[in-house]
């Protein structure tokens, strides 16, 4: 009699609609680990970090860390998008970031979250506990070059976000918006090539929100867009789907070009 083919230990969670996996080879089917934080290190130290790693994944509106709360864990973000949060003193929240593949959330040596992250699609994590990662950080000089890199790549973007806050037109805020999200489309469904091509790709944040971190109101972001529809340079199959038509023409109304 042939033997049964094994099968792959999972670990599911306790906590209603979250679901944890652990694969052996995971980080082999990894659909980003050339660009995630983890794509710094060999065969042997992957394995390593395969050990303490746990695949995670959160429905849309869930809750993946508090801010303000202690830290428990990183992870490579490996599908979805993933929006950060800050809390003022009496309570109100701003968006001042989106993650999406194959960014890293979570701030390193440190003992309590920055800020307030939620899932704002379907999302996917590779989640390391604190401790342990740290400590292989500490251990692999090119685990902690990259981080480094990533943490200057997203000091950058932040600035460039700043700047086209303070200095650019609702039209311009918008179209760069929607740039932002077709540059990133590739890991959450993009149908279409970039640059070049045409894209299709559903917007991850309701109009509020994108008034929330645009700096807008609702009524300017529904009235850029619809602009954006008569002139041709997009179309829209519902509320949140879009198709850029011309991806120069979206430039050229954002002010910038796609790097």
């Amino acid at each position: 009699m042939s033997a049964k083919p094994s099968q792959k230990p999972t670990i599911q969670l306790v906590d209603p609609g979250v679901k944890s996996t652990i694969q052996l080879n995971h980080c082999d089917l990894c659909a980003v680990r050339n660009e995630v934080v983890c794509g710094a290190l060999d065969r042997d130290e992957l394995s390593e970090l395969n050990k303490i790693a746990k695949r995670k994944q959160f429905r849309r509106g869930q809750v993946i860390m508090s801010d303000d709360m202690p830290v428990d864990f990183f992870c490579n973000i490996l599908s979805g998008v993933v929006k950060l949060n800050k809390t003022s003193e009496d309570g109100r929240q701003s968006i001042v970031g989106l993650l999406f593949p194959p960014d890293f959330l979570g701030r390193l040596f440190a003992n309590r979250n920055a800020y307030f992250a939620e899932a704002i699609t379907d999302v996917e994590l590779c989640c390391f506990p604190h401790a342990a990662f740290e400590k292989l950080v500490r251990k692999y000089e090119k685990l902690e070059h990259r981080l480094f890199e990533h943490t200057l790549d997203e000091l950058d973007c932040a600035r460039d976000w700043m700047f086209l806050l303070g200095r650019r037109t609702a039209e311009e805020k918008v179209a760069s918006f929607i740039l932002l999200v077709a540059k990133r489309s590739a890991m959450i469904g993009c149908n279409g090539s970039m640059p070049f091509g045409d894209a299709s790709f559903e917007l991850p944040l309701s109009r509020a929100d994108i008034a929330d971190y645009l700096g807008l109101t609702i009524e300017t972001v529904s009235r850029q867009i619809t602009k954006l529809k008569k002139t041709g340079v997009i179309d829209l199959t519902d509320q949140r789907r879009i198709k850029i038509n011309h991806i120069t023409d979206l430039q050229a109304v954002a002010n910038q070009e796609i790097q």
